[in-house]
């Protein structure tokens, strides 16, 4: 990590943290902390956060040893008002909300068409879900194509430019098409997901909206007429897997090391906030013939 880089990353989040004291301080929200101690951390809102997104941005697979170990050690000198190691840990818990509202002014513009899916996110092997205790009042069972598993579930909706637009976290046992009308509300245009989005019910509803979803088709139903544009955009629906492939790989929105579930939203936002921040993002792919076949339907 350059130095001029983790700078450039502090002065951004610095500039948003006073925005948003001054929006809590006016009241135009409340904002509650998890913990209530009399004593002022050293280690400022800004520095937490700048933190957070620098563990995502590194090769580290564990918080503690890049704390210990890159944080501590090589960074002494960007950030030299360090707590120790646990008291970062309830400071982290309570980075949760401000990450939140960061993710939401860095998030993408509802533009053009968008694609809808959902991603496991497991709370523990599927063998210790029994004696799990950290998620046991929020985490649950769920099925998808590969199997059973236990914890939740994000669902996700991105703009061309893989952009996310909208995201909601749910239990392991949510269909995936309940959250859709809420993440969608207020949006018009087309958007495209897979089978399991199949619904009359939330097609009507969105449609009434000004939304129009496409789906593949299951074998047992019939064929329906839709643009060759529609066909050629519903095949690139794959963009957002690259998406949550990079969310749970390249940013780790996803471990089985939690032990507060405080800690487990704040580091769920850090990955999001980190992806929005990524510059390199996945791109459309359109082939020479697809072209072709959109720019002719211009001229008829």
């Amino acid at each position: 990590m350059e130095e001029h880089s983790i700078i450039e990353l502090y002065c951004l989040v610095d500039d948003f943290v006073k925005r948003f004291q001054e929006m809590s301080s006016s009241k135009k929200f409340e904002y509650t902390k998890q913990r209530i101690r009399k004593k002022v951390f050293r280690t400022s809102l800004s520095e937490v956060l700048t933190i957070l997104l620098l563990f995502h941005r590194s090769d580290y697979r564990t918080f503690k040893h890049f704390y210990l170990t890159q944080v501590k050690i090589n960074l002494k000198d960007l950030f030299p008002q360090l707590v120790g190691y646990s008291r970062f840990v309830q400071l982290t818990s309570e980075a949760f909300f401000p990450m939140f509202c960061f993710i939401k002014e860095h998030q993408g513009a509802c533009q053009g068409p968008l694609f809808i899916d959902s991603t496991v996110l497991t709370a523990c092997h599927v063998k210790r879900a029994s004696s799990h205790k950290t998620f046991k009042e929020h985490a649950k069972w769920g099925k998808t194509t590969v199997g059973w598993f236990f914890g939740f579930k994000l669902h996700l909706v991105i703009n061309t430019k893989a952009e996310i637009v909208a995201f909601k976290l749910t239990s392991g046992n949510v269909d995936d098409r309940k959250p859709v009308p809420e993440m969608l509300q207020g949006i018009q245009g087309k958007g495209f997901a897979d089978r399991g989005y199949i619904s009359e019910k939330l097609s009507n509803t969105l449609l009434k909206n000004g939304f129009q979803l496409f789906t593949k088709l299951k074998k047992n139903m019939k064929n329906k007429l839709i643009s060759l544009v529609d066909k050629i955009m519903l095949r690139k629906r794959a963009l957002i897997e690259s998406v949550i492939n990079l969310l749970k790989h390249s940013c780790q929105i996803e471990h089985h090391r939690h032990r507060s579930r405080w800690n487990f939203l704040s580091n769920l936002m850090a990955g999001v906030a980190n992806y929005c921040l990524n510059p390199h993002k996945p791109r459309l792919f359109f082939s020479k013939q697809e072209i072709q076949q959109t720019l002719l339907l211009e001229y008829v």
